[in-house]
C-alpha cells in the first residue's frame, strides 16, 4: 500500500512538473525596469524577463550555474546580476535585449548588486569583504555587507560605505541611500519575531556623512525603495503578516499600509520610475500602483525549461554508515539515503534500495541472509527486511532478485532495528525514546525502556546491544536525567525484570558491548580523561565482569596464564577418547535432553570486578575486543586523526595496528575476529587483526538521482521531524500542516538547491524560533579563492593597493620586509594593478604559493618581495580577529589607566574558555576590575563554566613567611568586580551566558539587548549532505518562570548603541561605557 501511495505521489509531482512548464511559480528576486515595461526575475537558476503586463518570458541566461538578483540600469538597457559560475557570487552585466554576460567582480567574497550609479556607468553592490581599516567593530565579514561600486566596463572595485548596508538604493539626486541594516545573526526568512536584532530602515547622507533611522517597529522592517521625493516604501511585519508599507523622511512616524495579504509574507520589493511596484507573494509576482489593487502577473514559457532532474550518479564512496556481515564477506553501506552491499574482497557492488526517501541503520542477520534497515516513507519510519529470493545465491552483492518486506510498520516511528544473535527477536526504538523487543514468530513487542527514561537528541544517538545468548541487552541510558549524562543499564530481553544500572557514575558511560561470550562487558567512560571545558572529554575503555571465574582468569599475568594453559593441556594428555557408542550399540529411544543451564550474570560487588583497559585517555571512536579477551582494538586520536590501535591486555602493550589519520571513523569486526573494518571519511577498509594490513574495500556502483523527488522527501521529512522534535509540542500555535501543503505546491518549480534552501527556510521560518532555517553549502573544488596578503588597504582608491597597516602574523610581518604603512602595491607577479582590472584576479588561487609583490613608497622608491599569501578566511578569522582584540585591550587599558582588564569570549567552547582563563588570571590577574566581552559570540555550551569562573568570592588570603600577597582562594576564579558587554550579535549560549550572569547577580550587562535564543538545536544533515536544517529541541526556563527564554529579549542594565560614524572611525562607545562603569567599582 505504501509503495502505491508513493507511486501516486510521484505521478502527481510529475503532473505538476508538466504544468509548471508553462505557468512558473516560486519566482524569486523580481526587478521592474525603471521605464515600467519589463520585469526581470530568477526562475530555476536563471534570469528571465517578461512584460510588466504579463506574457511570454524570455531567458537572458541559460547557464548550468545559478544566476539571480537582477537589477536594472536607470535607462532600462542593462541588467546586472549575480552568478556562482566561479564558486562564489560575482557581479555580471548583460544587455537587457540579451547577449553575452560580462563578469565585473573577481573577488571570492559574496557580491550582490543593489543599484546602478546615476549615470549608469557603475554597478553598486554589497559584499562581505573586510571592514574599513579604521573600524573598531568586530571583524565579522559575513555579518555586515560593505557597499562597493565597479565600472560597467570592468575594472577595480571601490569601497563606498562600510556600515553594513543591505538592499541599498540611491535617491534621484544620488546624494542619499536608503537601506536595511543588519545587527547580528538570525535566519533572514524567520517570521514574526520582535527583538533588537530585527532589521530596520536607515538612510545615509553622503554630504553630511550622517545616518538616520527611519523605522521604529521592534520587529522586521526591510527592503526599502525610494518613492516620490522623500517618500519610501518598505516591507514590514508591524501589523502581523509582512506587507507593503509607505512612509517618508519628513514624517517617518506616519506609516501607511499599502497591502493586506494574509498567511504568507510579501517579499522582493522593486519600484519603477512611473510608480509601479513589483513584489512576490506566495511564489507569484504581483504589480501594484499606489492606491490600486495588487495584480498577479501571468507568465508563461513557450518551451519546456530545465524540467528533467534525473541524473545517473557514480557511487565510489562517501558512505555515511557501514555494516559488516558476520562472515566478513559482505559490507553494507548507506550512500545518499540508499543502501548498497559490496563484496569485501572485490569490486562488485549491489544497489539494494533505490528510493527518493531515506533508508539507514542497516544490519545483517546472524546468518547473513537478510538485511534489516529503517526507512522513512509515507506516515512514519518503519523497519524493513531485504532478503535474497534465489536460495542458491549466497551474497547480496551478487543477488539477482531481492524482496523487501516491512517487519515493524505502524503509524508510529520505529527504527534502529537490531537482530538478536539467535535471529528470533529484534530490538528497536519506538518514537526515538522507547526501547522495545520484537518477537518475530509472534509479531509482538515488549517495552524494555519506557517513555520518560531517555530523551533522544539526534536520530541514531540511542545505543543498545544484545548479549550472545539473546537473553539480555546492554543500553546506554540517561535514566530520566536529561541528555548529557549516560549510564549503562542491563535489561532482560522481554522486559520481565527490573533494569539494572551497572555503572552508577557521575561521569559519562557510553557504547557498552558484551565480550568473552557475554561474561563481561566493555564500554567507554570519561571518568579518567581530561574534560573539555565546554562539552566532551577524553575517554577510556573499561571492563566489568559478570562471572568470577572469567574475572579470575583475566587477572592472571602473562606468565601465570601461560603456566595455567600449559597445565590444562597436560591434564588432557593420556585421556582415552570416548567411544561413540551410537555406532556399536543398538539404538534405544532417546532420552529427553537435559536443558543447559543458561548463563546468569553475577551482579554482586561489580565494582570489585571492574578494570580500566586503556592506560592513556584520549578521543576514542570505536572499540572491539577479541573473542578470547586477549586483545583490544580501538580507534584513538593521539595526533592529527584517528588511528587503529591494539592493546595486548595481558601485557599492557599497545601499538598502532594501522595508521589512518582519519577525522571520523567507525569500527566493526568479523565474527571470527580475523578482520576489522573501518569506515573513515566515507571510505571503507578491511584490516587484518594480526598483521594490520589495510585493504581498501572497493565500491563500484551508480544510483539514479531524482533531485526533484529527493527535495520533496526532504521537505516532508522536515515537516515530520519538527512535529516530533520541536521544543514546543504545540509548535507555538503555528498551523504546520497548512504551511507544509502550501510550500509543497512549489516543489515542481524548483530545480536547484539555492531556491530550495529559500523554500525550506520560509517553511521553518513560520515557527518564529531561533536555530531554524535551511542551509545549503555548494561544493566548488576549483572555484576562485582570493588569497590575502595580511595587509589593510584604503579601498576607496583603485590605481593600486594603498597599504594602511601590516597585520601582525601576516605574510609581510617579518624582519626582512621593506613594506610599511603608506606604501602602494602596483604589481602582483609582474601584472600591474590599474583602475581597469580587478586586482583580485591576480590573487585568485595563490594561497600558499610564492607570489612576487612590487610596491613603492611616497618618494617613489621601488621594492620587490616574494611572499606566500594566505587563505582569506585565515586573514579574517585569525589575523583580523587578533588585531581587533588587541585594539580592544589597548583601548581598555588607556581609558582605565591600566586598572581594568579586558577579555573577549569568542565562542562558547573549550578553546575560548582556555583563552579567557589564560588572559583573566594571567595578564589581567592584578587588574582591579574586568570587562568580559561576549559581543558577536555565536554560541556553544559554556555558560555555566563562565558564570562559575566569574562568581568567585575570596575566602582566604595567602601569606608565605608573613608576606602579604595579592592572591588567595579560590585560585582559579575571578573574585573582583566584572561586567559583561553584549550586543544584538549574541546568539544561543551567548544569550544564556549573560542571562545567567544577570540572574546570579554577578555584575552589570552593558551594550544592546540580546534576542531570546536560549535553545539547544540539532542541525540535521540531509541525504543530500549539502543541505542542513535546524530544529530547536530543548527550551530553557528561568527559575519560577512559566515561559521559555526563547523569544524573550534580555535587556542590558546600561544600554548604549555603537553609532555608525564612531565605530567605523575607531571608537567603541559600548566599551567606553563599560570602562566607565568598572572605574566606579574601583573607586568604591
Amino acid at each position: 500500500m505504501k509503495k502505491t501511495l508513493l507511486t501516486l505521489s510521484l505521478l502527481a509531482l510529475t503532473a505538476l512538473g508538466l504544468q509548471a512548464q508553462n505557468q512558473p511559480r516560486w519566482i524569486q528576486q523580481p526587478a521592474i525596469s525603471p521605464d515600467g515595461q519589463w520585469i526581470a526575475f530568477e526562475y530555476k537558476g536563471n534570469i528571465f524577463k517578461v512584460p510588466a503586463a504579463g506574457g511570454s518570458a524570455t531567458p537572458l541566461t541559460l547557464a548550468s550555474s545559478y544566476n539571480g538578483y537582477p537589477i536594472w540600469s536607470h535607462d532600462s538597457k542593462k541588467i546586472a546580476f549575480s552568478s556562482d559560475r566561479y564558486g562564489n557570487f560575482d557581479v555580471y552585466v548583460i544587455q537587457a535585449a540579451g547577449g553575452d554576460a560580462t563578469r565585473l567582480t573577481f573577488n571570492s567574497a559574496k557580491d550582490i548588486p543593489y543599484d546602478f550609479s546615476a549615470d549608469d556607468q557603475k554597478v553598486v553592490f554589497g559584499t562581505d569583504r573586510h571592514d574599513v581599516y579604521t573600524s573598531a567593530r568586530f571583524p565579522g565579514d559575513s555579518y555586515f555587507m560593505k557597499l562597493y561600486e565597479v565600472p560597467v566596463k570592468g575594472g577595480n572595485s571601490a569601497l563606498i560605505n562600510s556600515a553594513g548596508t543591505e538592499y541599498v538604493h540611491y535617491n534621484a539626486k544620488g546624494d542619499q541611500i536608503i537601506f536595511q541594516d543588519r545587527k547580528g545573526y538570525e535566519d533572514p526568512w524567520r517570521k514574526h519575531h520582535t527583538s533588537a536584532v530585527t532589521r530596520d530602515i536607515w538612510t545615509y547622507d553622503f554630504k553630511n556623512n550622517s545616518y538616520h533611522k527611519v523605522s521604529d517597529f521592534k520587529g522586521e522592517d526591510r527592503e526599502p525603495v525610494w518613492g516620490t521625493g522623500d517618500e519610501f516604501y518598505y516591507l514590514s511585519e508591524r501589523n502581523g503578516n509582512q506587507n507593503l508599507f509607505k512612509s517618508s523622511l519628513a514624517n517617518p512616524a506616519l506609516v501607511t499600509q499599502v497591502t493586506k495579504f494574509e498567511k504568507n509574507p510579501v517579499r522582493n520589493l522593486s519600484l519603477a520610475s512611473n510608480g509601479t511596484l513589483v513584489f512576490t507573494y506566495n511564489g507569484d509576482i504581483y504589480t501594484l500602483k499606489d492606491g490600486g489593487q495588487p495584480q498577479k502577473v501571468a507568465i508563461n514559457f513557450e518551451a519546456d525549461f530545465a524540467a528533467d532532474q534525473t541524473t545517473i550518479m557514480p557511487v565510489r564512496g562517501e558512505a555515511s554508515e557501514m555494516a559488516v556481515s558476520p562472515d566478513g564477506k559482505q559490507v553494507a553501506f548507506v550512500y545518499r539515503g540508499d543502501i548498497f552491499v559490496t563484496a569485501a574482497d572485490g569490486a562488485t557492488t549491489k544497489k539494494i534500495t533505490n528510493t527518493p526517501y531515506q533508508e539507514r541503520m542497516v544490519q545483517f542477520s546472524p546468518d547473513g541472509k537478510s538485511l534489516l534497515f529503517s526507512a522513512e516513507n509515507e506516515k512514519s519510519w518503519d523497519i524493513m527486511e531485504a532478503i535474497i529470493v534465489n536460495k542458491n545465491e549466497p551474497y547480496f552483492y551478487a543477488a539477482t532478485v531481492l524482496k523487501i518486506n516491512p517487519v515493524i510498520a505502524t503509524d508510529k516511528d520505529e527504527f534502529q532495528g537490531v537482530y538478536s544473535p539467535d535471529g528470533k527477536k529484534i530490538a528497536y526504538l519506538e518514537e526515538r525514546n522507547v526501547l522495545k523487543s520484537y518477537t518475530i514468530a509472534t509479531k509482538t513487542s515488549s517495552a524494555l525502556l519506557p517513555e520518560g527514561v531517555n530523551f533522544s537528541y539526534s536520530d541514531g544517538d540511542q545505543y543498545f546491544t544484545w548479549s550472545p545468548d539473546s537473553k539480555y541487552l546492554l543500553a546506554q541510558s540517561t535514566e530520566g536525567g536529561g541528555w548529557f549524562q549516560n549510564e549503562v543499564v542491563l535489561i532482560k530481553d522481554d522486559g520481565s525484570a527490573k533494569r539494572i544500572n551497572l555503572t552508577n557514575s557521575g561521569f559519562g558511560d557510553t557504547y557498552p558491548q558484551f565480550g568473552m561470550d557475554g561474561k563481561m562487558m566493555y564500554w567507554l567512560t570519561d571518568k579518567d580523561g581530561m574534560k573539555n571545558l565546554s562539552r566532551g572529554s577524553q575517554d577510556d575503555i573499561y571492563a566489568m565482569f559478570f562471572d568470577q571465574k572469567t574475572w579470575d582468569k583475566f587477572q592472571l599475568s602473562k606468565e601465570d596464564y601461560e603456566l595455567r594453559t600449559e597445565q590444562e593441556k597436560k591434564d588432557t594428555v593420556g585421556k582415552k577418547p570416548e567411544v561413540d557408542k551410537s555406532k556399536t550399540a543398538k539404538k534405544t529411544p532417546a532420552k529427553p535432553a537435559v536443558p543447559v543451564e543458561p548463563f546468569a550474570p553475577y551482579l554482586k560487588n561489580l565494582e570489585d570486578r571492574t578494570q580500566r583497559l586503556t592506560s592513556v585517555s584520549t578521543s576514542i571512536s570505536g572499540v572491539k575486543l577479541s573473542k578470547d579477551g586477549e586483545k583490544l582494538y580501538y580507534l584513538a586520536k593521539f595526533d592529527k586523526g584517528f588511528d587503529l590501535w591494539v592493546t595486548t591486555l595481558r601485557t599492557k602493550e599497545s601499538k598502532i595496528l594501522a595508521k589512518l589519520d582519519a577525522q571520523g571513523a567507525d569500527l566493526d569486526m568479523t565474527k571470527d575476529g580475523k578482520f576489522l573494518f573501518v569506515m573513515a571519511n566515507g571510505s571503507i577498509m578491511k584490516i587484518g587483526a594480526d598483521d594490520g594490513k589495510v585493504t581498501p574495500v572497493r565500491i563500484n556502483s551508480e544510483m539514479e538521482l531524482k533531485a526533484d523527488a529527493e527535495r520533496a522527501y526532504i521537505l516532508e521529512h522536515t515537516w515530520k521531524q519538527v512535529k516530533k522534535k520541536f521544543f514546543d509540542p504545540k509548535l507555538q500555535g503555528v498551523d504546520w500542516d497548512y504551511y507544509y501543503n502550501n510550500y509543497k505546491q512549489f516543489l515542481p518549480y524548483i530545480n536547484n538547491d539555492y531556491d530550495f534552501q529559500v523554500l525550506l527556510s520560509e517553511f521553518l521560518g513560520e515557527l518564529n524560533a531561533s536555530h531554524t532555517g535551511g542551509r545549503y553549502s555548494p561544493s566548488f573544488p576549483t572555484g576562485d579563492e582570493t588569497a590575502a596578503l595580511g595587509l589593510t588597504y584604503d579601498l576607496s582608491k583603485t590605481n593600486g593597493l594603498y597599504v594602511k597597516e601590516i597585520i601582525p602574523g601576516g605574510p609581510f610581518d617579518n624582519a626582512s620586509t621593506k613594506m610599511k604603512a603608506g606604501m602602494v602595491i602596483d604589481q602582483i607577479n609582474g601584472a600591474p594593478i590599474t583602475p581597469n582590472e580587478d586586482w583580485a584576479k591576480l590573487l585568485n588561487h595563490k594561497a600558499g604559493q610564492f607570489t612576487q609583490i612590487n610596491f613603492h613608497d611616497t618618494s617613489g622608491a621601488k621594492y620587490q618581495e616574494t611572499v606566500k599569501p594566505i587563505r582569506p578566511r585565515t586573514e579574517t578569522n585569525t589575523l583580523l580577529y587578533n588585531k581587533w582584540v588587541k585594539l580592544m585591550e589597548k583601548l581598555t587599558d588607556s581609558l582605565s589607566g591600566g586598572k581594568v582588564g579586558y577579555v573577549h569570549v569568542r565562542s562558547m567552547d573549550d578553546p575560548s574558555f582556555r583563552v579567557t582563563f589564560d588572559k583573566v588570571l594571567g595578564k589581567n590577574n592584578n587588574k582591579e576590575a574586568l570587562i568580559v566581552d561576549s559581543r558577536f559570540n555565536g554560541g556553544g555550551w559554556l555558560h555555566d563554566d563562565l558564570v562559575t569562573f566569574l562568581s568567585g568570592k575570596l575566602y582566604f588570603t595567602l601569606r608565605p613567611q608573613g608576606h602579604v600577597t595579592t592572591g588567595g582562594e579560590p585560585l582559579n576564579k575571578w573574585t573582583k568586580p566584572s561586567c559583561v558587554l553584549m550586543s544584538e550579535g549574541n546568539y544561543s549560549d551567548a544569550f544564556m551566558f549573560p542571562y545567567a550572569y544577570k540572574a546570579l547577580g554577578i555584575g552589570k550587562l552593558i551594550g544592546m539587548p540580546v534576542a531570546g535564543t536560549g535553545t539547544a538545536v540539532w542541525w540535521e544533515t540531509q541525504i543530500n549532505n549539502r543541505i542542513v536544517f535546524g530544529i530547536p529541541m530543548i527550551a530553557t526556563y528561568g527559575p519560577n518562570e512559566t515561559h521559555a527564554t526563547e523569544n524573550h529579549q534580555l535587556e542590558p542594565d546600561i544600554q548604549i548603541l555603537n553609532e555608525y560614524n564612531r565605530v567605523l572611525a575607531g571608537q567603541d562607545q559600548q566599551l567606553e561605557a563599560a570602562v566607565k562603569e568598572m572605574l566606579k567599582t574601583v573607586k568604591k
